[in-house]
C-alpha cells in the first residue's frame, strides 16, 4: 500500500460526520455558520469532535457571492453518507433546487441521517419532500412563499427554529447559530454548547420558540422605549 497514513482523515472518518452541500450562489453568512460551529477543531472541548465537509453540488468549482470560489471536491455521495446534513440558505427560493441534490437528501434521510436547514434552505428540504406533514420555519420574509408553494408543510413563521427529531429548520441568518448550538447541545450537552457559544460571543441558548423579531422600534439609549 503506497502513500502515507492520514491520521486526521482517519479520526474524521470515525467522528460524527457533518456535511454541508453548497450549490452555486449560497449566501455566505448562512454557509459560514455551520463552518464556525462544527468545522473548527474543538477537540479540546470534545475529544471526538465532528468530522466536517463542505460538498460542492456539481463537479466544477462553485461560485459564491462576492467573487469567492469553492474548489471542486467530494461528491453528493458524501451527503448520502453523512450523519448530519445541514443545508444552508438557498440563493433564490423561486428556483428549483438541483434534482441530484434532492435525491441525495432523500437518500441520506432514508439511511438515518439528521437533516437540518438554515433560513431559505427550508425550500430545499420542502422540495425533497422532507417537510411534508412537519412543522417547519424559515426567514419570516419567505414564510408565506414557503407555505403557498408547499401546502403540505406546516409553516410557523414566528419561531427561531423547529426540531422534529430527524429534521430541523431555522429562521434567517443568526437563527442558524441557535439551531447549530441546539444540535451541539443535543449531541454533547449544555456545557459543551455553552462553551462553544462563549467562544462565538453569542448567547448560550435562545429557545426555539422565541419570536423571530419584535415590531416595536427601539428608542435612543435612556429613552422610555428602552423599557419595552
Amino acid at each position: 500500500m503506497s502513500g502515507t497514513f492520514d491520521v486526521q482523515r482517519y479520526l474524521s472518518a470515525m467522528a460524527h460526520r457533518v456535511v454541508v452541500p453548497v450549490p452555486p450562489g449560497t449566501p455566505l453568512f448562512e454557509l459560514a455558520v455551520p463552518c464556525e460551529v462544527f468545522g473548527l477543531d474543538r477537540s479540546d472541548v470534545v475529544p471526538d469532535w465532528y468530522g466536517f465537509q463542505l460538498c460542492p453540488v456539481g463537479p466544477r468549482p462553485t461560485e459564491l457571492p462576492h467573487g469567492l470560489l469553492l474548489p471542486a471536491g467530494g461528491s453528493l455521495d458524501d451527503v448520502v453518507a453523512a450523519d448530519t446534513v445541514i443545508v444552508p440558505a438557498w440563493a433564490d427560493p423561486r428556483d428549483d433546487p438541483p434534482a441530484e441534490l434532492l435525491r441525495a437528501l432523500r437518500a441520506a434521510h432514508r439511511r438515518g441521517a439528521r437533516i437540518a436547514s438554515i433560513c431559505s434552505g427550508a425550500f430545499v428540504l420542502a422540495a425533497a419532500g422532507l417537510l411534508d406533514g412537519r412543522r417547519a420555519t424559515t426567514h419570516w420574509r419567505y414564510a408565506g412563499a414557503l407555505a403557498a408553494r408547499y401546502p403540505a408543510v406546516r409553516v410557523d413563521p414566528g419561531v427561531l427554529y423547529t426540531d422534529d427529531g430527524d429534521v430541523l429548520t431555522s429562521a434567517g441568518t443568526a437563527a442558524g447559530i441557535d439551531l447549530c448550538l441546539h444540535l451541539l447541545r443535543t449531541d454533547h450537552g449544555a456545557r459543551v454548547a455553552a462553551e462553544v457559544a462563549r467562544r462565538l460571543v453569542v448567547p448560550p441558548h435562545r429557545d426555539g420558540g422565541q419570536a423571530q423579531y419584535i415590531r416595536a422600534p427601539l428608542g435612543a439609549p435612556g429613552s422610555d422605549a428602552d423599557a419595552v
